[in-house]
This record gives C-alpha cells, sequence and structure tokens, in this order.
C-alpha cells in the first residue's frame, strides 16, 4: 500500500525511481532466495520498515518530507533531516542482515568481538557505496540529482551519511543482537 501511495503523484519521478529503486532489488533477492535461505521474522519486519522509508523519501524527496519540515521549523534547524533517519536504517537494518548471513553461513564462529567488527566494516563499505553511487548519478544527470543527493547546502553532508549509518549499526548490534540470536536458533 505504501509503494502505491509512493508511486502516484511523487514530486520528482526520476528521484522517486532513484529512491525506491533499493527496495525493488532488496524485493526480488527475498523473493529469490525465501526458499533456500529464509530469514529471521526480526529481519523481514527491519526489511519492510526500511522500504517504507525509502517509499516515503521517494515521494517526497529526502529534503522534502512534509513532518520532517515541520520539525525544522520547530527545532530551529537549517535542513529536512529526513535523509538522516534514512541513513540511520541504512545502517540499522543491514546489520541484522549481515549479522544473519554471517552467523548462519558461519563464517565468524569463534568471537562476538570479530562478529560485531565485520558487521561493521560491511556497514561502512556499503555506505560509502552508497554515496558512490549518489555522486556517479549526480556527474551523470547533472542537476536532475540534486533531488537525490539531498545535501541541501551540508558541506558535511556524505560523512554524515555515513557516520548515522555507522550510528545505526552500532545500535542494532547493543539492542536486537540478543533478540536476534533467539531467532537465529527457531530457524
Amino acid at each position: 500500500m505504501v509503494l502505491i501511495w509512493s508511486a502516484y503523484e511523487p514530486k520528482d519521478q526520476f528521484t522517486w525511481f532513484l529512491e525506491v529503486l533499493p527496495a525493488f532489488i532488496g524485493f526480488i533477492l527475498l523473493a529469490m532466495s525465501y526458499k533456500n535461505f529464509p530469514l529471521t521474522p526480526l529481519l523481514y519486519t527491519l526489511i519492510l520498515i526500511h522500504m517504507i522509508i525509502l517509499f516515503v523519501g521517494g515521494h517526497y524527496t529526502y529534503a522534502e518530507v512534509p513532518l520532517f519540515d515541520t520539525m525544522k521549523e520547530v527545532f530551529h534547524q537549517t535542513r529536512n533531516n529526513y535523509d538522516k533517519v534514512g541513513h540511520l536504517a541504512q545502517g540499522f537494518i543491514p546489520a541484522i542482515l549481515a549479522r544473519e548471513i554471517l552467523i548462519r553461513l558461519e563464517v565468524v564462529k569463534a568471537s562476538k568481538i570479530w562478529l560485531n567488527y565485520i558487521v561493521l566494516s560491511i556497514i561502512l563499505a556499503f555506505s560509502a557505496f552508497y554515496e558512490l553511487i549518489e555522486w556517479w548519478v549526480a556527474l551523470a544527470s547533472g542537476e536532475d540529482a540534486e533531488a537525490f543527493l539531498g545535501t541541501q547546502g551540508y558541506m558535511w553532508d556524505t560523512q554524515s551519511d555515513m557516520g548515522y549509518a555507522l550510528m545505526g549499526g552500532i545500535l542494532a548490534l547493543i539492542f536486537l543482537s540478543r533478540y536476534h540470536d533467539k531467532q537465529l536458533k527457531n530457524l
């Protein structure tokens, strides 16, 4: 339902496509792997939340989500910070995905410290790669990519985006690891 709403008269069609494309790719990968490698209910729920965040950002553009425009005024901020929610989720949700894959494939067996280190490294690598994709799109499409980049004049936007992804990954590991372990035992 959120996807249908998102696709109906978005602010910018090209930006909408760019923002929701990762959700479509993720959905295809989930559908292809469902029988052979089903995920935990926690992870499916987190992925759905992440898709909704992408759909909302795609509909309005990340720089113009109305609730965050209101928050900008109320809290005297200089920018609409919905993109920071997206980047926090870009670390939070993939941290559990990476954790689940690493544990289930027994990539890291001996140490939770190494597991957490590798998960956070994956999060930072993915976040940096996403920032590179944004840059490539901006170079390829020129001004059309401004809504996709969503920098809003903030010169440290790329670095703060990666910082929010790292923070999301850390929070996911702190608050969800034990619950995730219980669900992994039930698979």
